[in-house]
């Protein structure tokens, strides 16, 4: 008898540890297009592996996550962000025996499809594009369609979905997917108070102490309040939750980070500019497809010259579109040579 594969012992491994509740990879949908298989790594560890080697990947360290374009070195960005979801939801799925596999490469693609200047950008796409525009199904599409010249990362089905459903109404068909949708709103709470003390956008005694007596005093000491409130509330059930006082007071908290950071704070300042700016660039690229590069012929034919221009923008980093607007629209001095 052939001794087994890494792959084949692996899966074998999940079968004997996992919750009942988890994921097991011998269970998935699979990938659109069939490829050869891998003997050293599960499916999901494969999909892992071409995210982080993606060119979208690499794009979110240049992305903004609040803060647009900030000078300061230790400002999160959408990679940042992405990293610290990856490691709360790690933590998460190993406390409950879930698949950590899955969980890692949902969490290392659920912003893929962010556009540049955060939600600021996803608000132009969905004035100048589609109202129902949203970076999550926008992630969808970079997977499927837009990396790898157009043929797509060929993720599994399951990764495709977490993606697509880390936000907004619908869930995630695993418990894994779910894992993220917590990960995701812990991460970026905790950082951005993180980020918004460190501008002096905030005090930490200006953080209601009622707030801060349940959930912590500290940056540490309040991820940790909510990853175990979330272990110790979803522990064998069939669903990923926090308990009712931890979640009424993250919500709460949440609450007060759009009151005073994410709506009209000085973190803000330059978001009116960011989305004029990319409103303008929108249209011109409109009025003209033949300027959009080479590679987005193919959307113009099949699917709309609108669409081909979401697709460019979206797919671009904070710093690109500002050297890209100033290089159509702002002249520069003549000087002779």
């Amino acid at each position: 008898m052939p001794e087994k594969t890494v792959k084949e012992r692996l899966m074998e491994r999940e079968r004997h540890t996992l919750s009942p509740y988890a994921f097991l990879t011998e269970r998935t949908r699979g990938r659109e297009h069939p490829c050869t298989p891998c003997d050293t790594r599960t499916e999901f560890q494969r999909d892992r592996d071409r995210i982080i080697h993606s060119q979208s990947f690499r794009r979110l360290m240049y992305k903004t996550q609040v803060f647009l374009a900030p000078a300061g070195d230790h400002y999160r960005t959408r990679l940042t962000h992405t990293l610290e979801v990856t490691q709360i939801a790690r933590t998460v799925a190993r406390a409950l025996f879930l698949n950590e596999d899955l969980t890692e490469a949902i969490a290392l693609g659920h912003d893929l499809g962010h556009t540049p200047f955060g939600h600021a950008g996803e608000t132009v796409m969905r004035r100048m594009f589609d109202p129902d525009f949203s970076h999550n199904i926008q992630g969808v599409r970079v997977v499927e369609k837009l990396e790898n010249n157009g043929h797509g990362l060929n993720l599994t089905f399951e990764v495709r979905d977490g993606i697509a459903c880390h936000s907004g109404n619908r869930q995630p068909v695993t418990l894994e997917g779910a894992v993220i949708r917590l990960a995701d709103r812990i991460a970026y709470i905790n950082h951005d108070i993180d980020d918004a003390l460190r501008a002096g956008i905030l005090r930490q005694d200006e953080i209601p102490s009622e707030l801060r007596e349940i959930l912590g005093e500290t940056h540490g000491a309040r991820i940790n309040t909510m990853v175990e409130s979330v272990i110790r509330a979803s522990e064998g059930q069939p669903i990923i939750q926090m308990e009712p006082h931890v979640w009424e007071a993250t919500d709460a908290l949440r609450d007060f980070l759009f009151a005073r950071v994410y709506r009209d704070s000085a973190a803000k300042v330059e978001e009116v500019k960011a989305k004029d700016m990319l409103a303008q660039l929108f249209a011109y690229f409109a009025e003209n497809p033949d300027k959009l590069p080479i590679d987005y012929l193919e959307t113009i034919s099949k699917e709309s010259v609108e669409r081909a221009v979401c697709d460019y923008l979206s797919g671009m980093t904070d710093r690109y579109a500002i050297e890209l607007y100033r290089d159509i629209f702002i002249p520069e001095v003549w000087r002779v040579k």
